[in-house]
């Protein structure tokens, strides 16, 4: 999979030009990108064109142009693009009343080792949860997750034959599941070529 490099990002004056433009497609592109697993949780799958979205607003948000910054930035966010057997996603705990989810991310404690993917009627994959950090602690998890789902090169020939695609939550807080169809799925199986 293709990764970030300093040749394919623009600089600071260039991407002011390139933005409005850039921006549409990133926003468009994430509406297949996105699953809804409840009312209060969401994968939002990451790939070259979100990360490269993310670096060129962080060089520009923070004025970043010195090489050695830049190389930084890109190392941070490569490992959140997929790499040909996986996908990886940022996992939202999302409450919009700061009390409500206070009391939720206590219930939810290490809900983000239950999340997993399930191709057609196999084994589920639970996520690889937070490989950078841990973001939880013995009190609470935290409202934002990465995560890896590593695919079988048999799961993912089952998901190209048309299969069942779900992702869901096995945790007693927060069981859900969502199945996974049309454009989100056909974009989630360009992860793997």
């Amino acid at each position: 999979m293709e990764k970030l490099d300093r040749s394919k990002l623009w600089g600071l004056e260039a991407y002011a030009g390139e933005r409005p433009a850039f921006r549409r497609q990133v926003i468009a592109h994430k509406r297949h990108r996105r699953v809804r697993l409840n009312a209060h949780a969401a994968l939002y799958f990451e790939d070259f064109l979100t990360m490269k979205y993310q670096v060129q607003e962080m060089l520009r948000v923070e004025r970043i142009f010195e090489p050695a910054e830049i190389e930084a930035e890109i190392e941070a966010y490569n490992p959140l693009i997929p790499d040909g057997s996986n996908w990886k996603a940022t996992f939202m705990i999302e409450y919009p009343d700061v009390e409500q989810r206070r009391l939720a991310l206590e219930q939810l404690k290490d809900v983000e080792h239950r999340v997993w993917a399930q191709v057609g009627e196999g084994d589920r994959v639970f996520a690889t949860a937070n490989e950078d950090l841990d973001r939880s602690n013995e009190d609470k998890t935290a409202a934002v997750h990465f995560l890896r789902f590593e695919l079988s090169a048999e799961q993912v020939d089952a998901l190209r034959q048309a299969v069942c695609l779900r992702f869901g939550i096995d945790h007693p807080a927060m069981a859900s599941e969502a199945e996974v169809g049309g454009e989100v799925r056909d974009s989630l199986l360009r992860d793997f070529g």
